[in-house]
Order: C-alpha cells, then structure tokens, then sequence
C-alpha cells in the first residue's frame, strides 16, 4: 500500500535536500540558502530549475543525463514532489534538491545571476489569466532577478495554446530563440538525431506518456532571456485547447484569449 499524504510530508521533513517555504512560511521566515545554492551542492557547477516540477520525475531525469548541472525542482504540491525527492534519495544522487514554494514568488530564493536554466514543463497553461501564466512578461520579469544575463529558457508543452502565445511573447521581444518545434519526437528523432533535444527524448513524465498516448504532439521551445529591453506583452487573440488535462473538458466556452 503507498504511502498516504501525512506520511509523505513527514518523510520530506526530514530530506536534507527538500527546502519547503510556501508563501506563508516564508513571509515570515526569510529563505537563508538564497545565494548559498553552490555551497549546498558543493561545486560551482551550473543551476537549473524545473519550475512546476510535479512528481518530479524530469528534474531527476534531468539529473542524471547531466552530472554535470546541479537541478532544483520547484512546486507548492509536496505530496506529488514526494516521489522524486523519493527516488533521488534513494539512488544517491548529489546534484538534485527540491523546494516547495509558491512559485510566484520563486525571486525570494535566489540571488542575481545564481540560475543558468529554467525547465517549464507541461505546465497549467493558464487561458484565462496571462500574470498566471509561466511565460508571461509578468514571470520573465521575476525570472530576471536570478537567470543569467541570456540565460536559457526551456518550455516542453503538449498545449498549442501556451506554445503559441509564448512564440508570439518571444517574437514581440526579440528574444533569441535556439530551437522550436511542434512535434518534438517526431522531428526530433527524424532530423537531428545526434542533437541535445534527441538527448532529452530519454525522458518522459508520468502525465508527458498520457498526452503521447492519446496522440498528442509534445512541443518544445528553447530561448534565451537577455536581461536589456522592457518586455511587452503579445496582444494577440489565440484559440483555446479544446481540453484541460487527462479525461477533462477545456475550461470554459470561449473560443479565444489571449
């Protein structure tokens, strides 16, 4: 029998690599590690987040493919996070932590310049609501604070809604873009076989097999963020997902937002 939500919590408690500072925790207890992630990893080697990891299984994905990178995966859901924080215990992996928070305050925990990669994987693309959404200007601005000068950007996606607006941000702003593709393990593999983005083919989320499995092209967008320039945001009309996750109807009645 697995273990129920009480005893998750109990067990990340007492993970030396688990950090858990919701919003409010946090506003009352300031976050000590900001600025001090490379002494907690032991080396200089780069940070990469995974904001909205989930169970948490591409950070340690992305953990062991890239020894070399230190990963940290980023959600408010504990239970879920539970099952990465989990299995990299387990496996002794060094350069993988997770911190439970807010991510819309995700600037509270780390200094300029201490990030070199953001991972958005699957995440809620947010219709309604574009400050709500992991690619908006509103979170570019906040990710500023801590990302490099021209620090990477990753978005995997199975919703065209989000990968289209976040083209339509990226162009807006002239952000350089590195790769971008609608149908990421089909070109992938068929074109650029001995490339990076064939490399993370390796590595599929519990949810990214349910999207693939009901025929779903997986996207995928990596740009960088130059720190210069006011960012504007897209005012463009963009039709709906015609769905909201695994076996549920799209949110609303509208066919468009923005």
């Amino acid at each position: 029998m697995g273990k129920g939500k009480l005893a998750k919590f109990a067990d990340m408690a007492e993970y030396p690599h688990v950090f858990e500072y919701p919003y409010s925790v946090v506003d009352n207890v300031p976050f000590e590690g900001k600025g001090k992630w490379h002494e907690f990893f032991g080396n200089q080697n780069p940070i990469v987040l995974e904001l909205g990891c989930g169970r948490g299984e591409y950070t340690v994905g992305l953990a062991r493919l890239y020894p070399e990178k230190n990963f940290i995966g980023v959600d408010i859901k504990g239970a879920r996070m539970w099952t990465g924080a989990t299995e990299s215990m387990r496996e002794g992996l060094k350069n993988v932590a997770f911190l439970r928070t807010n991510i819309e305050i995700i600037d509270r925990f780390f200094e300029p310049d201490e990030v070199q990669e953001i991972w958005l994987t699957f995440s809620d693309p947010q219709m309604k609501k574009v400050t709500k959404r992991l690619t908006s200007t509103f979170f570019m601005n906040r990710y500023r604070k801590f990302l490099v000068d021209g620090g990477l950007i990753h978005l995997k996606t199975d919703s065209n809604f989000l990968f289209t607006y976040t083209n339509y941000m990226v162009e807006k702003n002239a952000l350089p873009v590195e790769f971008s593709t609608t149908d990421l393990y089909h070109s992938v593999l068929a074109e650029h076989p001995d490339t990076e983005e064939a490399r993370i083919l390796s590595i599929q989320t519990y949810y990214e097999q349910q999207w693939i499995d009901r025929g779903l092209n997986i996207k995928y967008l990596r740009f960088r963020l130059p720190h210069a320039g006011e960012l504007q945001e897209p005012e463009v009309e963009i039709e709906l997902d015609d769905y909201r996750s695994y076996n549920r109807s799209k949110r609303s009645g509208l066919a468009t937002s923005k």
